[in-house]
């Protein structure tokens, strides 16, 4: 009996100690479960709806006003905006339009090699060789660079005729006149070459932690069956890419479509008004000629454009998933 008492106590003892406390009661459990999701999203809905929704509306209200700071009354004029960007016989259709070419010359130019360069790159830093963490940080540093600091740099170094750049190919017996800042197309040249610069490490980086995710028995299943490097690249490694490659295009995309101080600093524009992009132009027409009220409809209109884009390379990538 007593035997059987201690046993019993020993069972049942740390059992009842161990043991974690009951389940709540349906109500309490109920309400908790239901307010939990929400306490969540709070902070990120109070900060996207004051600094991103409301900023957006507000400025869609502007764009329905011929808002100029200089004028005490911002009357409504409903669509006037919108409706002088179509017009070819308005004031800004010309100068707006022209600098929307700008930004698709631009993007056409910078985004295949943005997207295929550090692909190309982060292939290489994935295999091991000596060094490889310290090429890891030096390809990514200039990304760490603000584009005031990148722009002026890059303003004194190609300088046509004081420039770094041009010295050293005259030293070296190459055409040192080249016009990098004011003639074409060797200001779209300098621009990309600019920004792929800068900001190649960034995509590598993105590329580089998806490769490490791609399963190694793969690429050794391809080894063995006699897949060469071609076969691995085009059968594992870009279908294993898929998610990270639609992040960068688009990502891409909406960077060099939003260019704005690598043309500032570098270009100013030049020549005459080839390089200067949608965003500076919106920033001209609002903040140095006071016109708010065409700025924000102009904004929209290219807001409008990269989401058409957006969508377009959306159902590009899910035709071939499907396919």
């Amino acid at each position: 009996m007593v035997q059987e008492s201690v046993s019993t106590a020993g069972r049942t003892g740390p059992a009842d100690t161990t043991a974690g406390p009951g389940p709540a009661p349906a109500g309490r459990l109920r309400r908790v479960g239901v307010a939990t999701p929400y306490l969540f999203l709070a902070p990120y809905a109070l900060l996207f709806t004051t600094f991103v929704l409301a900023p957006a509306v507000y400025g869609f209200w502007v764009s329905l006003h011929d808002w100029d700071y200089l004028l005490s009354g911002k009357p409504f004029v409903g669509l006037a905006n919108y409706q002088a960007l179509l017009d070819s016989g308005s004031a800004v259709y010309e100068e707006f339009w022209q600098s929307m070419r700008a930004t698709g010359t631009f993007t056409l130019a910078s985004v295949p090699l943005l997207v295929t360069v550090p692909l190309a790159l982060a292939l290489l830093l994935n295999r091991s060789f000596p060094g490889r963490t310290f090429f890891r940080a030096v390809y990514f540093a200039p990304y760490v660079l603000g584009v005031a600091v990148i722009g002026v740099l890059w303003r004194f170094l190609l300088d046509p005729n004081l420039g770094a750049v041009n010295a050293l190919l005259g030293a070296v017996g190459l055409p040192d006149s080249t016009p990098w800042t004011t003639g074409l197309p060797w200001a779209w040249i300098s621009l990309v070459a600019v920004t792929v610069w800068w900001t190649i490490g960034f995509n590598a980086v993105i590329y580089l932690a998806g490769v490490q995710d791609i399963p190694r028995e793969l690429y050794e299943a391809a080894r063995i069956d006699g897949g060469g490097r071609w076969a691995e690249f085009r059968h594992i490694t870009l279908p294993g890419l898929r998610p990270v490659l639609v992040f960068v295009v688009i990502n891409t995309i909406l960077a060099s479509s939003n260019m704005f101080g690598q043309s500032l600093l570098i270009t100013q524009g030049a020549p005459g008004n080839e390089t200067r992009t949608a965003i500076m132009y919106i920033a001209q027409k609002g903040l140095r000629e006071y016109n708010m009220g065409s700025a924000a409809a102009m904004s929209y209109v290219l807001t409008l454009a990269l989401l058409l884009v957006s969508v377009i390379t959306f159902r590009l990538f899910r035709d071939r998933d499907a396919a």
